[in-house]
This record gives structure tokens, sequence and C-alpha cells, in this order.
């Protein structure tokens, strides 16, 4: 009998013994789903953030781009206009700065669709843009873009030819001080043709005509405009995209 209530004890004992691992056991897995579903949320809440932070910091400088390239067209456009290098039907001048309402909405979207696919390029190519990532470097390169605009408009050459070698040196000089990356060499070159195209088209169809034209219903240097003001809108771009990402690193 008394090994037989030993036996009796012994196994209440180690059944209560396992009762209490067991509990124990689903103790630790509940309060480790608790904490799995905490760190899950956490995540969650702050991916959320970040996705809507970075689409934040991409619409502010899509807007910015946007303006810019208003701002360049209107100004840039009234210039050709008063050197009677680009012609326009009467009843399409009366609007602001005497241009066309189309002119500056299309290059103010060409502008926030270029600008923002320089950054996206040169982190697709793994080659982060490093030459002259400062301000003042793309304030200069502006006034380089205007001043080879402005020289299409007011040099006097012989030909178009001539003045075509000359604003396509030009143009070349502005990519290699203020870019020489092979990612802005190639999408300005992307951005010259396109453009080009779809000025021809636009002359083609009446909606407006340049004086003298010797490159299919255009003028042969305006491939050397689109060039350079990809590259200036580009490099307006990396360092909108630059400051974005160092703003979090600065605070």
């Amino acid at each position: 009998m008394p090994r037989l209530e030993e036996h009796c004890w012994s196994c209440s004992c180690s059944t209560s013994v396992k009762t209490k691992d067991l509990s124990s056991a689903s103790w630790i897995v509940c309060k480790t789903g608790e904490m799995m579903s905490i760190i899950t949320s956490v995540l969650s809440h702050a991916y959320g953030s970040l996705h809507s932070l970075q689409s934040a910091n991409l619409i502010r400088r899509g807007l910015v781009l946007f303006i810019v390239g208003v701002v360049l067209a209107l100004v840039l456009n009234l210039l050709q206009i008063q050197r009677n290098v680009t012609l326009f039907p009467e009843e399409v001048l009366d609007t602001l700065f005497s241009s066309a309402w189309w002119i500056p909405l299309c290059c103010g979207t060409a502008a926030a669709v270029v600008g923002l696919l320089y950054p996206c390029l040169d982190r697709h190519l793994g080659e982060p843009h490093k030459f002259k990532r400062e301000w003042a470097s793309v304030m200069r390169c502006i006034a380089v873009f205007v001043g080879i605009n402005h020289a299409s408009a007011k040099l006097d050459f012989a030909n178009n030819v001539q003045l075509s070698l000359t604003l396509a040196a030009l143009s070349l000089g502005l990519w290699w001080t203020f870019d020489r990356s092979r990612s802005g060499f190639g999408l300005g070159l992307t951005t010259a043709l396109l453009a080009t195209l779809i000025a021809q088209l636009l002359v083609y169809n009446g909606i407006y005509q340049y004086t003298s034209p010797d490159f299919l219903y255009v003028r042969s240097w305006l491939p050397c405009i689109f060039f350079s003001g990809g590259v200036t809108v580009g490099n307006i771009g990396r360092q909108l995209a630059m400051g974005s990402t160092e703003k979090p690193h600065n605070d």
C-alpha cells in the first residue's frame, strides 16, 4: 500500500508539473504572438509613413520643377517671339507674356517629368551623381542655358549651319561643365530628339511656325536648345532630390 500511494503521489506530481510546463509554454507563445503583432503593426505604420513622406516629397519636387518649366517657357518664348524666330497666329498671342497658353503648360509638364527622371535614372544605373552638387552650380547652369537660348535669337551668322554648330558646342560645353554623366547625356539627347519631333509635328499641323526653317519645318539649332534645357532641368531635379534625402539626416 505505501508503494501504491507513493506511485499515485508521484504520478499526480508529475502531471501537475507537466500542466504547469504546458501553461508556461502556452503563455510564452501567446506573449510572443502579441509582441510579433505589435512589431508588425509598428513596422507597417512606419512603412506607411515613409511611403507617404516619399510621395509628398515627389509631389513637392514635381511642383517646383513644373513652376520652373513654366517660368523658363514664358521668358524664353517671349524672347523668341520678339526676335521673330517663332511666329504664332494673332488669336493665340492675347495671353500672359504674349505666349500661347499651351506652351507654358507643356514645358512645365516636360520639366517635371525630365527633372524627376534624372535622379531615378541615376539610382537605376547605380551611378549617383556627385559632380558639382550645390545650388550655386545649378544657378550658373540656368544662366548658361538662358544665355544659349538668348544667343539663338540674337546672334547673326552667315547661315543656320554655323549657328547650329556654335550652339551645339555651347550645349555640349554646358553638359561637360555642369553634368559629365552618361545618364545626363543620354537623357538630354533623348529629350532633344523627342521635343524636336513634337515641335516638327506642331509646325506641320500649322500650330506655329519658324522663320527660315532649314531642318524639317524647324531651325536646325532647335535640338541644341532642347538638349541644354534637358540637362539644366535634370540638374535642378537632382539637386531637389539630394535636398529631400539629406533633410532627415540634418534633423
